[in-house]
């Protein structure tokens, strides 16, 4: 009989790991990817996250095989990348990147891809690329200023945590929620599924777990 494989998240991400734990799945380790994210020039953004996604996963593969815990791993990577048309707005590390974010999308649409890349055992790449789009609300100066000074746009993609505060600036949203929280469900079990991963089969133990 096959030995179950285990699962290596190539990510630092609380909110991707709080995903995973949401549909019953701890993966085994934690080896983030620390890569440049720059833009390639003329890339655009759903290449972007795809080439960055599958980048993380190779990167930490390879950090796994050195540390010999890759023979029998799957390597999950993502990427979440926000942009209005082909511009791609970077993740805030500033609180003035954060407010020329925030001051574009205020009373526009815009779209979220989020790249997901599975390694299979072997190695193999299947990838999968999920498209959001989200309209926010007209913001007022105030508003601005008081989630700037939430400082919850720290670090994150278009200077905003659709799971946060900024929730209350979403009109429509059209796609993937989770997504754009930083993994989608659907398709990322889709992926571990198709792997071999056994999916179902922590759900049952949490069943059993819990006396159910």
């Amino acid at each position: 009989m096959a030995t179950r494989p285990e699962l290596i998240l190539a990510s630092a991400s609380p909110r991707r790991l709080a995903l995973l734990n949401q549909i019953g799945i701890e993966p085994e380790h934690l080896l983030p990817a620390y890569l440049d994210e720059t833009p390639e020039r003329g890339e655009l953004p759903r290449k972007l996250a795809v080439r960055l996604a599958q980048s993380k996963a190779m990167s930490t593969r390879h950090k796994a095989l050195q540390a010999g815990i890759a023979e029998n791993a799957l390597v999950l990577g993502a990427d979440t990348v926000v942009a209005v048309g082909r511009r791609i707005l970077p993740k805030a590390d500033t609180m003035e990147e954060a407010a020329s974010a925030l001051r574009l999308l205020s009373g526009r649409s815009h779209r979220v891809y989020t790249g997901v890349c599975l390694l299979d055992v072997g190695g193999k790449v299947h990838s999968r690329l999920v498209e959001t789009k989200i309209r926010f609300k007209r913001l007022t100066s105030r508003e601005i200023e008081s989630y700037l000074a939430s400082a919850e746009w720290r670090g994150k993609a278009g200077g905003y945590a659709i799971q946060g505060i900024a929730g209350a600036f979403v009109q429509r949203l059209s796609g993937s929620y989770h997504a754009v929280v930083g993994l989608p469900l659907f398709e990322t079990v889709a992926l571990l599924t198709g792997a071999g991963y056994p999916v179902q089969f922590n759900w049952l133990n949490q069943s059993a777990a819990s006396g159910v």
